[in-house]
């Protein structure tokens, strides 16, 4: 009995060993990034950038891998299903990782299904009209919708997207009823909102800010908790009253569920040491994205999407949110 007590104590010991070394060893291969959209996107770009950056810091070799289908759905899937050993990351959107089960569109469990690693930038959404447009402010806005409900023009670029959710969240906390124009993208909504056919326009800073550069539109409200550098004299949406209006879009991390805790915190830490960088910090500016300088940690992340799903759930359910 004292003998296969012994033998069975070496077995665990030895194991715990081997797992001990692999953890040490990590990574041995080659790290794949799967980036859920096409090449020169703004997720390719900050999955391109960190990639070539950790590379760089670590000496590990990464490569993006683009796998672009179903809004965002087909890469998440596949890096849900990878083996979790820590060598398949996905660049994750909240569109794809969050929106998208919502909507039926993704066959995946935004919370069940992944390991969060780090969130690494964000964009809030900002609401524009033209520049000659009567409309001054948000309250104009809603007052006119509130005086008649549906006469409001409001387009995004696209059905369940995040600015067209922004205008959703809107409309539900302020008691008012837009009509909604979606797009297939920002430049084939641009000129029907330049031309008067639309009143209103939401999407991502970054992709707008051309046009308010350029004084051919003016911003109105920016849906997020602080105001923004580019844009210091346009109020937030919790300014305005209305906290919880918050819509951003961010990019994070994520593994397969299962993900061994160790190799988590590591890529957390290495990746967080990267976006400290202030080369890469401006690289991800430049491509319009608000980078999260290298403090968050996984719990953090993890209660990010956990409070995404029943905010947005809530959204999607109270407009009757169908996927075209």
């Amino acid at each position: 009995m004292k003998k296969l007590w012994r033998v069975s104590a070496f077995i665990l010991m030895a194991a715990l060993c081997a797992a001990t070394n692999a953890q040490d060893k990590y990574p041995s291969q080659p790290i794949r990034m799967i980036v859920p959209f096409p090449p020169g996107g703004g997720t390719d770009l900050v999955a391109r950038v960190i990639s070539t950056e950790l590379g760089k810091a670590t000496g590990w070799a990464l490569a993006p891998d683009n796998k672009p289908g179903s809004g965002g759905s087909l890469g998440l899937s596949l890096g849900g299903k990878a083996k979790a050993d820590g060598y398949t990351l996905v660049m994750a959107q909240n569109a794809n990782l969050v929106i998208n089960p919502l909507l039926g569109t993704g066959n995946y469990d935004p919370v069940k299904d992944f390991a969060p690693v780090v969130l690494t930038a964000s964009a809030p959404m900002v609401m524009i009209v033209a520049k000659d447009a009567k409309y001054k402010s948000l309250n104009d806005i809603l007052a006119a919708a509130k005086a008649s409900p549906g006469s409001i023009k409001f387009a995004s670029p696209g059905v369940g997207t995040s600015g067209h959710l922004a205008g959703e969240l809107l409309q539900q906390l302020s008691g008012t009823k837009f009509l909604h124009v979606p797009y297939k993208g920002t430049s084939q909504a641009l000129p029907d909102l330049l031309g008067g056919r639309i009143d209103l326009f939401i999407a991502t800073v970054a992709s707008l800010m051309p046009q308010i550069k350029e004084g051919t539109a003016r911003s109105l409200v920016v849906f997020d908790k602080a105001r923004q550098a580019e844009l210091p004299d346009t109020q937030t949406i919790v300014e305005l009253g209305y906290p919880g209006g918050e819509a951003v879009t961010w990019w994070g991390v994520v593994a397969p569920a299962g993900t061994p805790r160790e190799i988590v915190v590591r890529l957390n830490k290495e990746i967080n040491a990267v976006l400290k960088n202030p080369a890469v910090q401006a690289q991800l500016k430049n491509g319009g994205a608000d980078v999260h300088t290298g403090t968050g940690t996984v719990e953090e992340f993890v209660d990010l999407i956990k409070s995404d799903v029943p905010k947005w759930r809530s959204v999607i359910e109270k407009a009757n949110i169908k996927p075209r």
